[in-house]
């Protein structure tokens, strides 16, 4: 359901999704401007108003990043954005894949950031992790899933039911993230 909150001095409105899967509160500004709150069961609308006041400033600066980056069809797979966005996009990438490879303890052998048509990520057989630019632009809960997603498949090169027990042992609401990530798909790629 739609509601409205008011953060230093705008007005600013949100969806709230309820999920039985989730374990916490989750807040997701999409680049198409939709912000987005999933509650888990047993949290209250008041509670997420105020947790929402707490995260104001990161919320208005993200609406914001969204607004100024004008994220339309201009910008899709040009090579301006690409010089613009790929540094950010490797910095991202390599921190948190060393976050998560401490969990999982994974060698590969190159981190390449490129500018792919239709994937958000991908590993090869030479166990070369290669992600999207675009990565960049999304929120930090969807970038964790791809990282992890890629890194898992140097294990498990496949989408058997033990590559989900991996990628479900770092990211358990995964699929969650995959609805939301072919939502922002459809305004990125």
């Amino acid at each position: 359901m739609k509601r409205k909150i008011t953060l230093h001095n705008r007005i600013v409105t949100y969806l709230i999704r309820r999920s039985r899967k989730a374990k916490r509160m989750r807040l997701a500004v999409y680049c198409d401007g939709n912000f987005v709150v999933t509650l888990p069961k047993g949290l209250n609308e008041t509670t997420a108003e105020k947790y929402i006041i707490g995260k104001s400033k990161w919320v208005l600066s993200k609406l914001d990043f969204f607004k100024n980056a004008s994220l339309s069809k201009t910008f899709k797979l040009t090579s301006k954005a690409y010089i613009q966005h790929k540094e950010i996009a490797l910095q991202i990438t390599s921190v948190r894949i060393e976050h998560f490879n401490k969990i999982y303890r994974y060698k590969f052998n190159k981190l390449a950031i490129k500018n792919q048509r239709t994937r958000w990520g991908s590993c090869s057989k030479k166990k070369n992790l290669n992600f999207n630019f675009k990565i960049a632009l999304l929120p930090t809960e969807l970038q964790d899933y791809i990282i992890v997603h890629e890194l898992c498949h140097l294990k498990e090169f496949n989408h058997s039911s033990k590559f989900w027990n991996l990628v479900s042992r770092t990211i358990p609401n995964y699929r969650e993230i995959i609805n939301d990530l072919k939502l922002e798909g459809l305004n990125l790629l």
